[in-house]
């Protein structure tokens, strides 16, 4: 009965002792492992063998939502620490908050074990001392505009600084930066006018086109209506011409038949200008009130020409 108790306690020592020199280490993990004290491998993802009472994993502080704790596997992947908002002070003197992400792997275990006592909280201190120290080169214009600038040298500070600890800064992003509530609401001012003023230039610029438009065709129309008197009187201009062209034809017809009737008896000029005569005499007669004509000597000649002509059309 004894022997059997002692075969099970036996069996299960040796399974409990089998359990510790097994290690199990997942795929993107490792642990540290001293023997006795000092540094003795470490360990990949995999099945690995160590004596137990006598090797141990070593642990270190480790950053689990948003808390420090002890660990004794580490993290191979890429991690991400999102460090509180901190205060900092620009080089024109404006105090702000600013908060930061930091994407950062730990490519040595070794150096992440051994070169530092608490590497994310050595992570958070180095990056808010060398925030503050980049801010305090710049002016808040330079810090509201320049955040990619900002993102690239801290990220390059951290590394460099970080090289000894096995640590490999990836990625440094500011995700927000507050400037005090006066220096808000002057800016909020500022952009304001700056929209009015745009607006302002835009409806300047607006009328100006307006105008210039009305100007044109203003223009266009001052210059259709000149073009237009021009033929007009051009037109005007021709007609009067050939109208009298017309009637210097006909007269000059009229005198030749006169000239043919009268033949070389009479004067054709005499014969017209007696016609004048006779239709001023009629225009004059034609009034209303009465009136005394005083004929010219020459009127009577004129007269009797006139008088011959007709009695060589009766002729006729």
């Amino acid at each position: 009965m004894i022997g059997t108790y002692l075969l099970v306690a036996i069996v299960v020592l040796a399974l409990i002792f089998v359990k510790m020199t097994i290690v199990i280490i997942p795929q993107s993990e490792t642990k540290i492992i001293e023997r006795l004290g000092k540094y003795y491998a470490t360990l990949k993802p995999g099945i690995n063998l160590i004596l137990p009472f006598i090797d141990r994993a070593k642990d270190i502080v480790a950053l689990k939502s948003g808390r420090y704790t002890y660990t004794n596997s580490i993290d191979l992947r890429e991690q991400v620490y999102d460090f509180d908002r901190q205060n900092v002070i620009t080089k024109d003197n404006i105090q702000m908050q600013i908060n930061a992400l930091l994407y950062f792997q730990i490519v040595d275990p070794f150096k992440a074990v051994y070169e530092i006592n608490n590497l994310p909280n050595a992570i958070e201190k180095l990056t808010q001392t060398t925030l503050r120290n980049i801010i305090g080169e710049m002016e808040l214009d330079q810090t509201l505009t320049s955040r990619d600038t900002i993102n690239t040298k801290l990220r390059g500070v951290l590394d460099d600084a970080t090289n000894k600890w096995g640590i490999k800064v990836n990625r440094v992003e500011l995700q927000d930066i507050i400037p005090p509530s006066s220096v808000l609401n002057a800016m909020e001012k500022q952009m304001q006018a700056e929209r009015d003023k745009r607006a302002t230039i835009l409806t300047s610029e607006g009328d100006k086109q307006a105008q210039i438009l009305k100007s044109e065709g203003e223009k266009a129309a001052t210059i259709n209506r000149a073009e237009a008197d021009k033929q007009q009187a051009i037109l005007r201009a021709e007609g009067e011409a050939t109208a009298r062209i017309r009637k210097a034809e006909a007269e000059a017809i009229a005198i030749q038949k006169i000239t043919e009737a009268v033949g070389q008896s009479t004067n054709p000029a005499n014969y017209l200008l007696a016609q004048k005569y006779i239709m001023m005499l009629e225009q004059v007669a034609s009034g209303d009130k009465t009136k005394t004509v005083f004929l010219p000597y020459e009127s009577s000649n004129l007269m009797g020409s006139i008088g011959g002509i007709k009695e060589l059309f009766k002729g006729e």
